[in-house]
């Protein structure tokens, strides 16, 4: 049930996204869905991947990094899903920035402890 309500957070967060940055686009809720859900796949698949190789980078950057890691998944989901579209690279940080602030605040609301 929490993974179904942090799904509808992103998902809404998503529009928010695509409603206050420029150059993210997103043609409605269905789409928002399916790409908070390939955005939990490749962050729970392929993000780790990228930590791990990118290691050396974030560790000089103090963590700094992972912004634009999450910027470039978030830019990558643009080109992948029908009816998302991510104009550069600066919406992308913007627009992943945005998620992943609303995702910790969804995080907190929808844990137990």
């Amino acid at each position: 049930m929490k993974l179904l309500i942090r799904l509808l957070i992103n998902a809404l967060a998503i529009l928010l996204i695509a409603y206050l940055v420029p150059g993210v686009a997103v043609t409605g809720f269905y789409t928002a869905l399916i790409v908070a859900v390939v955005l939990g796949l490749l962050n729970l698949v392929i993000k780790p991947l990228i930590l791990l190789l990118t290691l050396p980078i974030t560790i000089i950057t103090l963590g700094l990094f992972t912004f634009v890691i999450n910027a470039l998944l978030f830019w990558f989901v643009g080109t992948v899903v029908k009816g998302f579209s991510v104009e550069g690279f600066i919406p992308a940080f913007i627009g992943a920035l945005i998620l992943t602030v609303v995702g910790w605040i969804g995080h907190s609301i929808t844990s137990n402890d």
